[in-house]
């Protein structure tokens, strides 16, 4: 027991050392043309609960069926618990930023036109995704910063109308709708 708290905080130091080398890098250049084809919404189902919401953007933006993916981050979650969104957790993280999940994994092989971080705090598991999640456009919140955002929003999370009708809006302005 005492072996495994000493393994996850060197995992945890592991891994925000991962994020400040990524950071220092610049990004990679993505090989998605303009305009919202495909949509990534990474979540933190600790804070809110309505993941489906996000389906939204398929009628919002007129999008395929198959066009927007969702995964959830959950502080702790029981594999035996059915959830309605593919959920990684503090146990999926390996060593040097690795994410040892396998919905994740494969939220991660695909390249995106816009990431939608949708949690307000800093978090190390969120913000992992964030970065190794290839997207043209990431937006999220303000309070977690131009790091990994590179649209912020200024809206309550619990407000989902609100950022949706916000992110419309200057998706509009930057000519990607």
């Amino acid at each position: 027991m005492f072996l495994k708290g000493i393994k996850d905080k060197f995992k945890q130091k592991s891994g925000r050392k991962f994020i400040k080398q990524a950071m220092q890098k610049p990004a990679p250049k993505s090989t998605r043309k303009q305009g919202v084809s495909k949509v990534a919404c990474i979540v933190d189902l600790d804070k809110f609960y309505k993941a489906d919401v996000f389906y939204e953007f398929l009628e919002e933006f007129k999008l395929q069926p198959n066009a927007v993916k969702i995964i959830g981050y959950k502080n702790y979650y029981d594999k035996n618990s059915p959830y309605s969104t593919p959920v990684f957790s503090d146990k999926d993280l390996g060593w040097n930023g690795a994410i040892e999940n396998s919905y994740a994994l494969e939220f991660l092989n695909r390249e995106y036109d816009v990431l939608v971080n949708y949690y307000d705090e800093n978090n190390l598991l969120l913000n992992l995704m964030s970065i190794k999640t290839r997207a043209r456009l990431k937006v999220g919140f303000k309070k977690v910063g131009p790091e990994f955002n590179d649209l912020m929003l200024d809206t309550p999370l619990s407000n989902f109308k609100t950022f949706k009708t916000e992110l419309k809006k200057y998706l509009g302005v930057l000519k990607e709708l």
